[in-house]
């Protein structure tokens, strides 16, 4: 029987690296660990927040532009403004955060840096300590899971069939230079009483390679008919 393991987390130290980097002592690292997840999820809930006070949307990619535009009864959880991780490094008088985001546009608004440190100060609480936050694009927005799973969530809550969701979503990958992606959805799959799991695979996907380079992505979608689990491996390349 397989043993199931988290891929980043079996390739840390090789093809997986840290996104926290300081030092603590023993009796201080839990308190350090607190510090890092207020920071990620202020940082999360602030972009969310402001995301929804939009009515229109912009996806721009390196060969095209490509506009989503909705209305506000609809959900704006279309694939802009999505994290892909947060760097933070922590030094004896600075912190410094470095935000990997697909299309930024939100953070490039006047006074949203300074407003997100605000409510970063005030969630931190470090009177001793100054915050250094910097914003970095991701090169290739589709080669990362957690905008194809932003992509799926937005398709699904707004009825779009989950089969053309997952097939859209492996379509917009080929922009970009992986070897593998699998794509799969567990859940009361178009409302029916009885949940299963449905998969879709195209390429290479060598999991148990540990030189293998893989982005994985869990993410969950709330709709009308419950909870849906959507996994996403990519197989990015081999060292």
């Amino acid at each position: 029987m397989g043993q199931k393991i988290n891929p980043l987390g079996f390739r840390l130290g090789t093809t997986q690296n840290h996104h926290s980097f300081w030092f603590a002592q023993p009796k201080n690292y839990s308190e350090g660990l607190q510090e890092d997840k207020k920071i990620r999820n202020c940082i999360k809930n602030y972009i969310q927040k402001n995301r929804k006070k939009g009515s229109n949307r912009k996806i721009e990619s390196d060969s095209s532009f490509e506009v989503i535009t909705h209305n506000k009864e609809m959900d704006s959880g279309s694939s802009s403004e999505v994290i892909t991780h947060i760097e933070i490094q922590k030094e004896i008088d600075t912190i410094h955060v470095i935000i990997h985001i697909g299309f930024p546009n939100l953070l490039k608004k006047k006074g949203a840096i300074e407003e997100l440190e605000k409510d970063l100060q005030k969630e931190v609480n470090s009177v001793n300590q100054r915050l250094n936050i910097g914003i970095e694009k991701v090169k290739e927005p589709y080669k990362q899971p957690n905008i194809l799973a932003e992509y799926i969530a937005f398709q699904l809550k707004n009825r779009v069939s989950f089969r053309k969701a997952m097939k859209k979503a492996i379509e917009l990958t080929k922009k970009t230079d992986i070897k593998g992606v699998k794509v799969k959805i567990a859940g009361r799959l178009a409302g029916k009483e009885i949940a299963r799991a449905e998969c879709i695979k195209k390429g290479r996907l060598p999991l148990q390679t540990i030189r293998a380079k893989i982005d994985y992505c869990c993410y969950p979608i709330r709709t009308i008919y419950g909870v849906l689990g959507v996994k996403i491996w990519i197989f990015v390349d081999e060292e």
